[in-house]
């Protein structure tokens, strides 16, 4: 009798329990065979050259099961309403809605972000300031559509919540005005692109120099050549001048060689040598300005210069290239029987007659 009360108990009133672990638990394995089957997909989607199957298979993983649990707990929640009719269950049908439109908008996300990531890792071509900015930009697009359809299924008044975002961001632009003028130099430097990651940059005005690491939408880390991180916020770079040396064509020597007065008779031909000797020199770019003339009677010297450009922009190898050209001069002049002049005085005695009519009588 007892016995027979108890299953009663369980059979009539306790039923929805039982469905509910059904549920949970089908959720459970249906969750345990998609994470299986993307595992198995993802391995074989490894093995090609394309890259949106694998950004797809990463994305999909921890969207999926989030729907799946969503659903799920929808069912389970139904189950339990439809036994025990409590009113606090009726909201859920707008939660796992506004689940859904998260778990779609955090696997989009994730797929800019995969994306972005194959594209840099596989394309050695790929401009990675702009490919940056557009993840970005995808992002926040993104993220703001999710919420407001979020909100408008929640039972939120879009056009409200806009109404009052008007209003709040005039206010929230005064109290801001910094943070927004980074964010719109942060936006001007993605668009007019005067550098990117990875090129050396510095400032005529600012004390600013070295490669930029980073860009962000409010702050640009540059690192410093002394290896020190240095972050510059975006609006100082709408203030100032930046020169690039990164996109520079050829790099310039310009220097001055001074030889001795008494080699005069020699200049002529120094410096025709040193001219054939930059014209054939593999590191020199012939089509680009070349002058080496005499140009200067100094005061212990003859001058000449040399005015010409290296192909290579590579600083390294510029000072390399530079060296072996100056060095070369070298050889000519000391091949010519001249030398390099340095800073001298000569005192001229005059002869001992004169100095005689100068003495003054005894």
């Amino acid at each position: 009798m007892i016995f027979d009360d108890i299953t009663g108990y369980f059979t009539q009133d306790s039923g929805y329990i039982l469905q509910t672990f059904i549920v949970i638990f089908i959720a459970l394995l249906v969750d345990f065979a998609q994470r299986m089957v993307l595992k198995r997909l993802q391995t074989q989607a490894l093995k090609t050259k394309n890259l949106w199957d694998d950004a797809i298979l990463d994305a999909l993983r921890k969207p999926v099961s989030l729907i799946i649990w969503a659903m799920g707990i929808y069912l389970a929640t139904q189950i339990i309403q439809a036994a025990t009719q409590a009113v606090i269950f009726n909201a859920m049908g707008a939660l796992r809605d506004a689940v859904i439109i998260a778990a779609l908008a955090w696997f989009l996300v994730q797929l800019i972000g995969h994306s972005e990531r194959n594209i840099l890792g596989k394309k050695e071509d790929a401009d990675k300031t702009t490919i940056n900015a557009i993840g970005k930009l995808l992002r926040l697009s993104v993220v703001v559509t999710a919420v407001l359809v979020a909100l408008q299924t929640l039972g939120f008044s879009i056009s409200g919540v806009l109404a009052f975002g008007g209003i709040g961001g005039i206010a929230i632009g005064f109290a801001a005005k910094d943070l927004l003028a980074n964010f719109f130099g942060g936006l001007m430097i993605y668009l007019d692109r005067p550098f990117a990651v990875g090129d050396w940059i510095r400032s005529p005005d600012r004390n600013i120099e070295g490669t930029v690491e980073k860009i962000g939408w409010r702050l640009t880390l540059i690192r410093t050549f002394d290896k020190r991180p240095l972050y510059v916020p975006n609006s100082i770079f709408t203030q100032i001048a930046v020169e690039n040396p990164q996109r520079m064509l050829n790099r310039r020597i310009y220097e001055t060689i001074g030889l001795r007065y008494d080699d005069a008779s020699k200049v002529r031909e120094i410096v025709r040598l040193v001219k054939d000797m930059l014209i054939h020199h593999p590191e020199i770019d012939t089509s680009q300005t070349m002058i080496v003339n005499f140009n200067k009677f100094a005061s212990s010297s003859m001058d000449f210069f040399i005015y010409t450009f290296t192909k290579t922009t590579n600083w390294i190898h510029f000072h390399e290239v530079k060296q072996d050209v100056l060095l070369k001069i070298v050889d000519i002049i000391e091949q010519e029987g001249a030398e390099i002049a340095f800073p001298t005085s000569t005192i001229h005695l005059a002869d001992k007659e004169i100095l005689k009519n100068f003495e003054s009588p005894t």
